[in-house]
């Protein structure tokens, strides 16, 4: 029997003979490197040529999400600074990927997912169901739609302002 006394736990080794004590510190993790989860803005571009190819292809989601709303009878959110901050996401992911990946899913490999193409704008969900995970285009029935189907580019760059050098 054990006296109360004892200030470590015993456990057995490989015979059950003998009892060692239980280390007293915690063992360290390892660190875990963080991973993108949330849109990011675009690192500034360093050259005239990065700053025209950026704002090429920010113009061309703001261009095609107004479209695709319009099409499918979807609009945007009443918070415009939502549907800024998600096709600034995926004129970054055109950017670097080549491919306009929802910007608001985890991904362990964005270049797979964006090759695959089910996550790409618009995602294979809201093709097949009218559900935008991004918020990007809601439906009548969703508690957070707004009348409006555009977006200025200025409306853009004041929605994610607060996103610069992230």
């Amino acid at each position: 029997m054990l006296a109360n006394s004892v200030q470590h736990t015993m456990m057995p080794t490989t015979s059950y003979s003998s009892l060692r004590p239980l280390p007293t510190t915690t063992p360290r993790l390892p660190s875990i490197p963080r991973r993108d989860v949330c849109v990011h803005a675009a690192a500034p571009a360093d050259t005239e040529k990065e700053k025209k190819q950026v704002s090429k292809n920010l113009e061309a989601m703001r261009k095609f999400s107004e479209q695709y709303a319009r099409r499918t009878g979807t609009y945007f959110c009443t918070d415009k600074s939502v549907t800024a901050v998600v096709i600034q996401g995926l004129a970054e992911h055109k950017d670097t990927l080549g491919a306009p990946l929802c910007p608001c899913r985890h991904y362990d490999d964005k270049a797979a997912e964006a090759q695959q193409g089910y996550w790409n704008c618009p995602c294979v969900p809201m093709r097949e169901r009218k559900e935008c995970h991004c918020m990007l285009f809601l439906t009548e029935d969703n508690p957070f739609v707004g009348t409006e189907t555009s977006i200025t580019q200025e409306e853009i760059e004041a929605g994610t302002a607060g996103m610069k050098g992230m």
